[in-house]
């Protein structure tokens, strides 16, 4: 590993665990008004591999979304930060658009035809046409940028810390944010989302675990235990973590893949009686 990648790191534990003391001293006025719900804890599922697809592994993959038969994917680390359009049968790169070197790419969501690429500390998220990548400006955030996603009404967005963050879809102004608890307690580290059925999916970071959250309440409603990918992965560096959920509404396939993994997978969940 890179000492530029091991500083990036230890700076991203260290701004994750203080911005998770501060949410706890001083809550946000959302955060009063919608406390932590207490939720029955889920079983560990197991998933099914349906396929196996290759995937660049020198990709620091951040953000992965399906749109119009190809993958949209961001990578991290600055200097390298990129948006890519992916073959999905191939791993092979379509189109590129590089991220300023300095910022470090982070979530990636889509609504419309518009794209919205998180930054890790910059606090601004620049925005892309979905089909030409042509840039279309940006927004301003505070905090820290981890991951991304919409429910067609709103963006939902990750920082690191146990919260979901929603913010308008025209302005990026935050309107609101929910704690996610697993069977009550406060579950931190939550990093690359996804809209899928009407939860969030979750990358939980260092974890080969993707949640299910409640976006109403918080509550961790499935869990879905993905150790046996990145066992077959077997990356050898400790930061190349399970990191990346793209959900093809249309033909109910789920994508998933990690930071330099050199594959991509389709996964089948188990179904619920």
């Amino acid at each position: 590993m890179r000492a530029a990648t091991i500083l990036n790191i230890a700076a991203s534990v260290l701004a994750g665990a203080a911005f998770s003391c501060a949410a706890f001293l001083a809550p946000s006025r959302a955060q009063e008004a919608e406390p932590a719900a207490t939720c029955p804890v889920p079983a560990l599922e197991p998933v099914r591999i349906v396929a196996r697809m290759p995937h660049d592994p020198r990709a620091f993959t951040q953000g992965l979304i399906f749109h119009e038969g190809a993958l949209l994917e961001t990578t991290g680390q600055y200097g390298e930060s990129e948006l890519r359009r992916i073959d999905l049968r191939t791993g092979r790169v379509l189109a590129r658009r590089a991220l300023h070197q300095s910022q470090f790419g982070e979530g990636l969501g889509r609504i419309g035809d518009e794209l919205v690429v998180l930054t890790w500390t910059n606090g601004y998220a620049p925005r892309f046409n979905a089909d030409t990548f042509r840039p279309l400006g940006g927004f301003r955030y505070a905090g820290e940028g981890w991951g991304l996603t919409t429910d067609g009404k709103r963006w939902i967005r990750s920082d690191g810390s146990d919260s979901l963050i929603f913010h308008d879809p025209t302005t990026f102004a935050e309107t609101g944010r929910v704690r996610v608890t697993l069977a009550g307690t406060p579950l931190p580290q939550l990093n690359e989302l996804e809209w899928v059925d009407g939860q969030v999916f979750a990358n939980v970071w260092h974890s080969d675990v993707i949640v299910a959250i409640d976006p109403r309440t918080g509550c961790v409603a499935r869990r879905f235990d993905l150790t046996p990918l990145a066992r077959e992965v077997a990356a050898p560096d400790p930061e190349a973590v399970l990191n990346g959920i793209a959900w093809d509404e249309k033909g109910r396939r789920l994508f998933v893949t990690g930071k330099d993994w050199p594959r991509l997978f389709e996964i089948a969940l188990p179904e619920r009686n």
